[in-house]
Parts: C-alpha cells; structure tokens; sequence
C-alpha cells in the first residue's frame, strides 16, 4: 500500500463535502509531477485529505477505490482521475506549519513544492499524520 496527501481548497470541496457524498471522483489536476503521482495510485492506496487556502491543515483520510482512469469530463485521456472513499475526519487537525516542523516532512514535496495537489507520503510520514492528528486507520 502507498500513502499519498491530496490537496483540496475547502471552498471548492472540502471534508465535509466529501464526508457527505462518501465517495468521488478526484480530479481537475493539471500539474505534470501531480498527474503522475495520480497515475501511480492503487486501489486500496490510503490518503490525507488536505484543505489548503487559509486552513493549510490535514484533516482526513480517503481510500482509493479505483485506479486512475481517463477523465471523462475532459475526453484527455493524459488527464486521469481517481476515484476515492471517505475514510474518516481527523480528530485533530495537523496544519502545515506543524508538519514542516517534523524533521520526516524536510525533504517532503508537501514543503518543497507547495503548488503539488497530490504529494506521496513516506511510511513515516503517514505514521506522523496519525500519530499529530490522533487518528487510527
């Protein structure tokens, strides 16, 4: 199983949206290095549901419940979608500025590359997130 950190601006779709609707469908990425990460994901891969904007704060957890796929919306079949199932809310959000003080996330791309919607996640790092946000898979 990978771990991966997709990014949402609350407004757009936020947690609870996402809570509500119980699964979706990921997808206006356009970002090259954000494409192939979402190429890359599993069925069954978990994932950390971020707000970004104002909140800048993990807050929940998704499983991929299938693989990338051509986006149908789009008709471009170079930009996929996954689709995803909520898992549960966070008890405890963990905000970025926490995060960036964890030396697991240093070379992180959620650091180094703050435009990436959708971020991989080390072992350690998904370890981390549960541990700072209180919160068992």
């Amino acid at each position: 199983m990978a771990y991966w950190l997709l990014k949402t601006e609350p407004g757009a779709y936020s947690l609870d949206d996402f809570e509500r609707d119980r699964n979706t469908t990921w997808d206006g990425i356009t970002n090259p290095a954000a494409l192939k990460n979402l190429r890359d994901m599993a069925k069954g891969d978990a994932c950390v549901v971020y707000h970004t904007g104002e909140e800048r704060a993990a807050v929940g957890i998704a499983l991929v419940a299938r693989t990338a796929y051509a986006d149908p919306a789009s008709g471009d079949p170079k930009r996929p979608v996954v689709d995803l199932r909520f898992r549960k809310r966070f008890l405890r959000p963990v905000t970025l500025a926490v995060l960036k003080s964890y030396a697991a996330f240093k070379d992180s791309p959620l650091v180094r590359q703050g435009r990436l919607s959708v971020v991989p996640l080390s072992d350690a790092q998904w370890s981390a997130l549960l541990a700072l946000a209180d919160t068992a898979i």
